[in-house]
């Protein structure tokens, strides 16, 4: 979902740098053969993520939601060189698809694939993180916010896909429509967070960038 027209999108893409070849190639397999391609970060965000990791250059990000590991990999161009990055995904069937990426990539070594429900996995993980990215089913976004709020470093961000749910923020809620209804008690919820300095980006379908005080 784009909110701005289309000609002024591609102007936008032209003067961004170009996506990796190995991002080129996992982009194309995804829409080739993967259901609901349009999950994708893409390029475009993928290089606004992948900036904002290399200007915060954490030791430690975490992903809650992996899918085909377009954005993990995006995130991992800005980890230090000891640096690790934890992705977690629900989904068995796109374990291996991700996997066949992350081991061709330089990052081979510092990506941490956990498949189960983040929900559960959160609460076991002992490590403190400098970035996470939030970007799997939003009626838990509130929860996995609440889950890694204590887990921050000072100044570490969290970064929030999906916070304009294709415009549907702003438009009259139907009762039935427990995803639009999580998002915008969840964008209620981070501009209310005293812990937190929080911008909400129009970037693809919407963006939040949260930094702990």
């Amino acid at each position: 979902m784009s909110f701005i027209p289309e000609i002024i999108e591609n102007y936008i893409s032209n003067h961004t740098q170009s996506e990796p070849k190995l991002l080129q190639e996992l982009n194309k397999e995804t829409w080739q053969k993967v259901l609901n391609p349009r999950m994708l970060s893409g390029s475009y965000q993928g290089r606004v993520l992948s900036l904002l990791s290399k200007l915060i250059h954490p030791k430690t990000i975490l992903e809650i939601g992996t899918y085909t590991g377009y954005s993990a990999l995006c995130l991992a161009e800005g980890l230090r060189n000891d640096g690790k990055l934890i992705t977690i995904d629900k989904n068995e069937e796109l374990e291996d698809f991700s996997k066949k990426y992350f081991q061709k990539s330089t990052y081979k070594n510092n990506i941490q694939q956990i498949i189960g429900n983040a929900v559960e996995v959160i609460p076991t993980l002992n490590n403190t993180f400098d970035l996470v990215f939030i970007d799997a089913d939003k009626t838990n976004y509130a929860t996995y916010f609440d889950l890694v709020i204590d887990k921050m470093n000072t100044g570490g961000i969290i970064i929030s896909d999906n916070v304009l749910w294709s415009g549907k923020v702003v438009e009259k809620l139907n009762p039935k429509d427990k995803d639009t209804k999580a998002i915008i008690s969840y964008n209620k919820k981070l501009a209310k967070d005293s812990r937190i300095e929080t911008v909400m980006l129009p970037i693809r379908d919407g963006l939040t960038v949260s930094r702990v005080i």
